[in-house]
């Protein structure tokens, strides 16, 4: 299932709002510290009640954070970034990143065609 446009909107309008830790993360306590593992879930259900429709929020469309780390990466994927990028760009080796997204490869082999198609033209 795709991300809702609304969802990133939010995302985006909440960084712009308040901004991103200077290592990256986007949400964060009071103190500017880690969100604490005992209040994170709480926090994200807060975050996805408030992104997402009614319709949405019945979905597991980004139960959890990583959910969205994986829809990104399938993202990547299916938009025909090199796999080593994507991997690299993850922080995983290629052999460990292929084990979990090998499969929105499948399908591709058109793409892949039309690419060494257009080259072989060249």
């Amino acid at each position: 299932m795709p991300i809702p446009p609304s969802f990133v909107r939010t995302l985006r309008d909440h960084v712009d709002r308040f901004g991103a830790a200077p290592d990256g993360r986007v949400f964060r306590n009071a103190a500017d510290g880690y969100v604490d593992a005992a209040a994170y879930g709480k926090t994200w259900e807060r975050a996805r009640k408030k992104a997402l429709a009614p319709n949405e929020q019945s979905t597991a469309l980004a139960k959890r954070p990583y959910d969205l780390r994986h829809a990104g990466i399938s993202f990547w994927l299916r938009s025909g970034v090199d796999p080593a990028e994507c991997a690299r760009r993850a922080g995983r080796s290629i052999q460990v990143f292929f084990q979990y997204y090998v499969k929105f490869l499948d399908g591709l082999q058109e793409h892949s065609n039309r690419l060494i198609e257009e080259s072989m033209q060249e």
